[in-house]
Parts: structure tokens; sequence; C-alpha cells
């Protein structure tokens, strides 16, 4: 049995280039592609892209339009608690007396309901 010799510098760039020459010959050998191959590749990555492109148009206009309803909502919001401050001010402030008037009502009512 021969002993394992280690290869010198010269013999692993040896070998490198003949690698290297069996991949090139290897890849000339390979039959080039015909046009309507190419063509037909060509059609559909642009298929594809147009698909992807309406894909994100699509995507584009329902974040817009969440938004507008979003921005709707919140108008609607304001202009809702807008009417209730309004009201809230429109209505005429209770005077001292009025509310000693109501407090006697009540008062008078509540004596009436026990008998007394």
């Amino acid at each position: 049995m021969a002993a394992y010799k280690n290869p010198t510098f010269q013999d692993r760039a040896a070998s490198a280039a003949a690698a290297k020459q069996k991949a090139l010959e290897k890849l000339r050998a390979k039959p080039k592609l015909d046009e309507a191959t190419l063509a037909e590749r060509a059609a559909a990555r642009e298929a594809r892209e147009a698909a992807e492109a309406e894909k994100r148009e699509a995507k584009r206009a329902a974040r817009e339009a969440e938004q507008a309803e979003a921005e709707a909502a919140k108008r609607a919001k304001a202009e809702a608690e807008a009417a209730r401050l309004a009201e809230e001010a429109a209505k005429p402030a209770i005077t001292e007396a009025q509310r000693k008037a109501e407090r006697d009502a009540r008062y008078a009512a509540r004596k009436q309901r026990k008998g007394k």
C-alpha cells in the first residue's frame, strides 16, 4: 500500500485549473436558448410584475380608503361633541332661586308621601 503524499502547491494549482477548464467546457457545450423560449420567459416575467403592481395598487387604495374612513369618523365624532357642547351652552343656566324652588318641591313631596 502506498503512503499518502501531500500535494504541493503546484499540484493543487494544476488541479484547480483543470477543474476550471472542465467547468468552462461544460458551459460552452450547453445549447443556447431559442428566441421563443426567451420571449415566453419575458412575457411571463412581465405578467408577474404587472400582477404584483396591481396587487400593490389595490393594497395602497385600501389603505387610503381606510385612512379616509378613520378621518371621517374622527370628524363626525368631533362634530357631535361640538354639537353637544353647543346644546349644553344654549341651555339657560339654573339660577339659585330655581334650585331652591326645586329643592322645596322635593321636600314638600316627601313630606306628603310620609303623611305628615
